[in-house]
């Protein structure tokens, strides 16, 4: 079977959201055109990972091009599209800005078992692609958006043990730094 390449160019909807109780969340990236909708799976590292990434790069766009404006846009706390069909989980990820276009793209690769053994290209060409990919183009303002909403919705977990730093249960958790004492 051959490899499924979902491109949103141009995206109306890149949003990343979870699926659960906190502690036993599953963390999507979600692109939606019209009534088309792709959610695929990533850990919560790569959310994470995704918003600082992205406040980065946008840093370096305004330093590198000034007449690249990027406009405040109202923070999205809807939740995800339903249904939520899981495409695949994603593997690599990769982010690159496209100057001609003022775009940022991201593109996100399905984990294949190859992805641990070797060190591939972060370029996907399609015509060596051999797993789905999701690449989606957004402008700059919708970057900034889709990084506060990653950090927001990361930091939106359980708390974490003010002892050892290790998140807390609602039924709370047995700390190392107390012996064994359920904090």
């Amino acid at each position: 079977m051959s490899p499924i390449v979902y491109e949103f160019n141009p995206v109306e909807r890149f949003v990343a959201g979870t699926v659960g109780a906190p502690g036993e969340r599953t963390f999507f990236i979600q692109a939606r055109t019209g009534s088309r909708v792709v959610s695929v799976v990533v850990d919560k590292s790569q959310v994470i990972a995704l918003g600082e990434r992205t406040k980065i790069m946008l840093r370096e766009i305004k330093k590198t091009d000034a007449t690249i404006y990027i406009k405040a846009l109202e923070l999205d706390d809807a939740p995800l599209e339903q249904p939520i069909f899981e495409e695949f989980r994603a593997g690599v990820i990769a982010m690159a800005w496209d100057a001609e276009n003022s775009m940022i793209v991201y593109e996100l690769r399905e984990m294949t078992s190859s992805d641990d053994k070797e060190e591939d290209e972060l370029v996907f060409d399609e015509n060596d692609l051999i797993s789905d990919l999701l690449r989606v183009h957004v402008s700059p303002s919708q970057a900034a958006a889709f990084a506060k909403r990653c950090l927001s919705l990361a930091n939106a977990g359980r708390t974490p043990c003010p002892f050892c730093g290790i998140p807390i249960d609602p039924t709370g958790h047995l700390c190392p730094r107390s012996n064994g004492y359920r904090r």
